[in-house]
């Protein structure tokens, strides 16, 4: 006997206004662009057309049939047990970042390749880079320490030659710098943005995974698996995301005259007030937190600037386009 069938909302609740994937996923429009797709389709439990979240194949073949039919990335790969991350999650943080430059624009999104965006940890995936060039034209430089990494995001980009003048990948020698040694010394950016290590160690974020795999299938998991994969690099390091946070805010005002705008996302919300601390030690002067939300999870991007609000304006004045 089949369980009663769940009603879904048409439109899913707390995903941004302009976030393409608000609507649930339908499977015939995507499987007609991306038609490897069709192999992992299959009715569930409610005979609702879905994938199969436990299996990694299935996970980045949905991934890459969202980025070609909304995004047009014909060719879009990532290495076996790297980051596939959720699409409709990093496109919310391209669009709460566009609101945030548009408050400061007279509610004008800048758009076009002058707007350049620095993406720390920029992943195998490079998706922050593919749905910000998608949706705003605007311009990215990607950053990682892992070699395999960057040679995945530079294939990405080869592949869809497209991308080639509007998203360059650089190589960031030393883990322990986060600004210095990727930012030439006369490059200026619009914004920073950042997916940052979540956890403070490999069972940490093992757990967290698992948490993940329960919420989407509403029964409680224990089955070790990382759906989404991701590397130590991706998923932990030394401290967690405070500590990464931390000396992310303490690094970026050395780098005060080079960004317009820093941001980085937070999963945990008990990591705002160690952050709002150093931010006010550092000196920042303008600091935003934005809420996140979609389904079950919230998460929440925190922005900060060490420019003055004449100095904003200067910015924008003299690099925006501000008549669009």
């Amino acid at each position: 006997m089949r369980p009663e069938k769940r009603e879904h909302p048409k439109i899913k609740p707390g995903l941004h206004p302009r976030n393409r994937h608000r609507e649930r996923y339908d499977f015939k429009t995507l499987i007609n662009s991306c038609p490897e797709l069709s192999r992992y389709v299959r009715l569930n439990e409610y005979d609702d057309e879905s994938i199969d979240f436990f299996d990694p194949s299935a996970v980045k073949m949905l991934n890459k049939a969202l980025l070609k039919h909304y995004y047009n990335i014909e060719n879009w790969d990532i290495p076996e047990g790297y980051l596939c991350p959720p699409i409709p999650g990093r496109a919310d943080y391209i669009h709460h970042i566009a609101d945030l430059l548009a408050g400061k624009n007279q509610g004008i999104i800048p758009t076009g390749k002058s707007i350049k965006c620095l993406d720390t940890g920029v992943g195998a995936n490079c998706v922050y880079p593919l749905i910000g060039n998608k949706e705003y034209g605007w311009s990215f430089t990607g950053t990682e320490t892992d070699t395999a990494a960057i040679e995945s995001a530079n294939k990405i980009i080869l592949s869809n030659p497209f991308l080639l003048d509007s998203i360059e990948i650089r190589w960031q020698e030393n883990p322990q710098d986060i600004f210095k040694g990727v930012i030439r010394d006369d490059e200026h950016f619009d914004l920073s943005i950042c997916n940052p290590p979540f956890h403070a160690s490999r069972a940490e974020a093992q757990a967290g995974t698992l948490r993940k795999l329960s919420n989407i299938t509403h029964k409680k998991v224990s089955r070790p698996e990382r759906n989404f994969g991701g590397q130590s690099n991706e998923l932990w390091s030394e401290g967690g995301e405070e500590q990464f946070i931390g000396t992310m805010i303490r690094q970026s005002r050395q780098f005060a005259p080079t960004f317009f705008r820093f941001s980085t996302l937070v999963s945990k919300e008990s990591t705002l007030e160690g952050a709002y601390g150093i931010l006010r030690k550092m000196e920042a002067m303008e600091v935003n937190t934005i809420p996140m939300g979609h389904g079950q999870k919230s998460s929440r991007i925190l922005t900060w600037t060490f420019l003055s609000p004449g100095q904003q304006e200067s910015w924008i004045k003299s690099r925006w386009d501000t008549k669009k």
